[in-house]
């Protein structure tokens, strides 16, 4: 399941996840599973025939990652493995960020960091200009709706409905999830 929150320059993207990692940190060699948020860059393509057209949306780069994950053999709302990626490369996110008030209250922290886009983007080493001005006020204004989402999916991966495991039952390595 993937929810798309569009603004001007910047999208909050919400999916589900489940994640083996093929090299993992020492204690989190397990699957996990739960909801991740990227706050990308948005744009808008060019209208491409009539006026009723539909627009082409480009879901581009990441600028900050959080993903609030749990083992798979652990109990629902563990968060033992949450955490976010402050720093992007290019697509490739630097190492996990784990942050004790986070796996304490994800739902909330998470929404602090999102009224406070400027400090995300000025992080991520990447100037305020490439958001639009008001980027911040409208993500700021969205957040209640945007951690709803993240709640709804969570409440379906608890229940066994969204971050599942892949059907070949290959654990190796997956990452199963629109993000």
């Amino acid at each position: 399941m993937l929810y798309l929150f569009g603004f001007d320059k910047v999208g909050v993207v919400v999916a589900d996840l489940f994640f083996v990692d093929p090299d993992p940190i020492p204690g989190q060699e397990s699957p996990e599973r739960g909801v991740r948020l990227e706050v990308r860059l948005l744009e808008q393509g060019a209208v491409e025939g009539s006026i009723y057209a539909a627009l082409p949306i480009l879901i581009d780069r990441p600028i900050w990652r959080a993903d609030l994950l749990e083992s798979v053999d652990g109990p629902p709302g563990s968060f033992d493995r949450t955490h976010h990626h402050p720093h992007f490369v290019g697509w490739e996110p630097g190492t996990r960020a784990f942050v004790e008030e986070l796996s304490q209250d994800p739902f909330g922290w998470v929404g602090k960091a999102l009224e406070n886009l400027e400090a995300l983007v000025l992080a991520a080493e990447l100037p305020l200009s490439a958001i639009g001005e008001d980027d911040p006020r409208l993500v700021g204004a969205a957040v209640p709706e945007i951690v709803d989402s993240m709640k709804k999916i969570m409440d379906r991966i608890h229940v066994g409905e969204l971050g599942l495991a892949p059907a070949d039952g290959n654990l190796t390595s997956v990452r199963s999830s629109w993000l």
